[in-house]
């Protein structure tokens, strides 16, 4: 029992718990992906963290608390990915679902909405993919880890020419 008393046992419970909650109030509120947070996100996302610290070691800032603490995040999160591979309604769960947002051309506004993310910032990804116009976008998707996926009446003409290629080449064998 004497285990149980342990502080450094404090220190990794109370970090589990404050990741799981982190995971959760993200996943529940609503996510992006790192490279395109605001200014918004990530002045949030510095202040959350500080926010836990001492939640997660319990005031106990020698070397040793903030390794364990640190230690059992890293344990905790190759754990939940393990999981995530091995049970994928675990993984979808946590992550959530592919949201489609552009469907030929059109603008599923519904879909943003659900996305949290503002029809300026599609507009802005379709133009990264080199796409001039929302008209041409055959399917813009926001993937689970937040990119922004776009499939253009001209990706769908040069992947067909690709495939011809690669026929003729396969056939020359």
């Amino acid at each position: 029992m004497e285990f149980l008393h342990n502080a450094y046992l404090h220190i990794v419970l109370s970090s589990i718990a404050v990741y799981l909650f982190i995971i959760l109030a993200i996943r529940l509120f609503g996510k992006k992906e790192l490279s395109q947070l605001s200014v918004f996100d990530l002045v949030f996302i510095l202040l959350i963290s500080n926010a836990v610290q001492n939640a997660m070691v319990l005031g106990n800032e020698t070397l040793f608390g903030g390794l364990a603490a640190a230690l059992s995040l890293f344990v905790l999160n190759y754990i939940l990915k393990k999981l995530q591979l091995k049970f994928p309604k675990f993984g979808k769960f946590v992550q959530g679902d592919a949201v489609m947002l552009v469907y030929h051309g059109k603008i599923i506004p519904s879909h943003l909405r659900m996305a949290g993310i503002s029809e300026d910032e599609v507009m802005q990804a379709i133009r990264e993919h080199g796409v001039a116009s929302i008209s041409e976008v055959d399917l813009a998707v926001i993937e689970v880890d937040g990119n922004i996926s776009v499939l253009s009446n001209d990706f769908k003409k040069r992947s067909h020419r690709r495939r011809k290629a690669h026929k003729v080449l396969a056939t020359q064998s």
